[in-house]
This record gives C-alpha cells, sequence and structure tokens, in this order.
C-alpha cells in the first residue's frame, strides 16, 4: 500500500502496459516510424494517448483542438475515439511532420475528422475564437512551452463550461522541481503550473503520466 504515487520502474512500467495497452497497430506502426526521427521524444506515450481517448470518450466529445500535432499521434487517438460526427482542430506549423500525420490520419479511416491548420498555432485559435466562444469540449496543448500559457488562455474562451484542457509536459522531466534549472521553457512551465493551481475559472488535477498531464476542467 502507499499514500503517493508510486515509481515506475522499467520493470513495472512495461507490466503495466502488458496488462492495459490496447494499441491499434496503425498508432503502433506510427510510433516506430516516429522513433527514427531525432525529435521523436517529442512523441506522447501510447498510455497517454489512450487515456486521453478514454476522456474524450467520457466527455461525449465532438469538437476537439491539438494544439502541437508533431508526427500526428495524439490527434490519431483523439480522432479514433471521436464519433462519427467528430472533429479535430489540429494546429502545426511544420509541414514534414504534419504530411507523415496526414498520412497515418488517412491509414486509420479519421482523416475526414481531421482538419489541419499549417501556421502559427495563435492566427488559428484567434480566427476560431472569431467564430464564436464555448464551441469546442476538449483541448490538447502540448507546443512550445513559451507560449503555453497563451494557448491555455486561448483554450479557455474556446472550450465549453464543463470541457476539458489537457496540458502536456507539465513535470518537464523533473526540471520544474528543480530549483538550480531556469531555462526559459522550464521557467514557463513552473509559472503556467502555478497560474493553474490557483486558477478559479477551472478545476484542476496534474496527472503523473508520461511527463506530467495538467488536466484543468472549465467551470
Amino acid at each position: 500500500m502507499s499514500n503517493k504515487t508510486l515509481c515506475i520502474t522499467e520493470e513495472l512500467y512495461e507490466y503495466m502496459l502488458s496488462v492495459s495497452l490496447r494499441e491499434p497497430d496503425v498508432l503502433r506502426e506510427l510510433r516506430d516510424e516516429t522513433r527514427q526521427d531525432e525529435n521523436a521524444n517529442m512523441q506522447i506515450s501510447p498510455e497517454q494517448g489512450q487515456f486521453m481517448g478514454l476522456l474524450v470518450k467520457m466527455l461525449g466529445a465532438r469538437r476537439t483542438l491539438d494544439i502541437g500535432v508533431y508526427t500526428g499521434y495524439s490527434s490519431l487517438c483523439i480522432g479514433l475515439a471521436l464519433p462519427k460526427d467528430g472533429k479535430v482542430i489540429a494546429c502545426d506549423d511544420n509541414r514534414e511532420w504534419t504530411d507523415m500525420a496526414k498520412r497515418y490520419w488517412q491509414m486509420a479511416g479519421v482523416a475526414d475528422k481531421i482538419e489541419l491548420y499549417l501556421g502559427p498555432a495563435q492566427q488559428t485559435l484567434e480566427s476560431l475564437l472569431g467564430k464564436g466562444p464555448d464551441s469546442f469540449d476538449f483541448a490538447f496543448i502540448d507546443a512550445d512551452k513559451m507560449n503555453y500559457d497563451m494557448y491555455y488562455e486561448y483554450c479557455l474562451q474556446l472550450i465549453r463550461p464543463g470541457g476539458l484542457i489537457a496540458i502536456d509536459n507539465v513535470l518537464w522531466g523533473g526540471a520544474v522541481a528543480d530549483a538550480s534549472i531556469n531555462d526559459d521553457d522550464t521557467v514557463a512551465i513552473r509559472a503556467l503550473n502555478r497560474k493553474i493551481h490557483k486558477d478559479p475559472r477551472v478545476e484542476i488535477s496534474l496527472v503523473p503520466i508520461a511527463d506530467g498531464l495538467a488536466l484543468a476542467r472549465k467551470i
């Protein structure tokens, strides 16, 4: 028994996946191909993708945001979890990575659910806000850390009351707890963590899955 989160050893992690992960072949193949990229550490873990898909289903979500696509794993997890009339608005500015993402969305049969906006995410979010607030059920933020706060504020306007914002990398490999580490990304994540903790606009939970996932439910 324990009154705090377990330390996950490699052996325990592999056991956890063996009894819980239900990863479709297309997602596994996407992970395998992405692993060859020098930035592969940017991809979310399979158990996190499955967890977010479960959250989307529990919300009954139909309209979702994916801010930071990379090679498309998170968008694909969410797209697979959405009903036939569901939609993912995916934001990224890298054509090479998103071309790979689109290939796997097509392979998985969910390309019609995912609408890619290629360009600065701020411009996309501003245009979406111009069409009306409170129009999304779920948002996932996993992009440039320096702009996390800005993305969070846009999402708070775009998400409906009762909707959920999920923010990746909030534990940042443990750097956020090390006072000697003060690079721009770490400082930005620390500041956002403190802000969300005290934000009366949301109900929160920080889940120690993968690199830390903050969940903020809009009140």
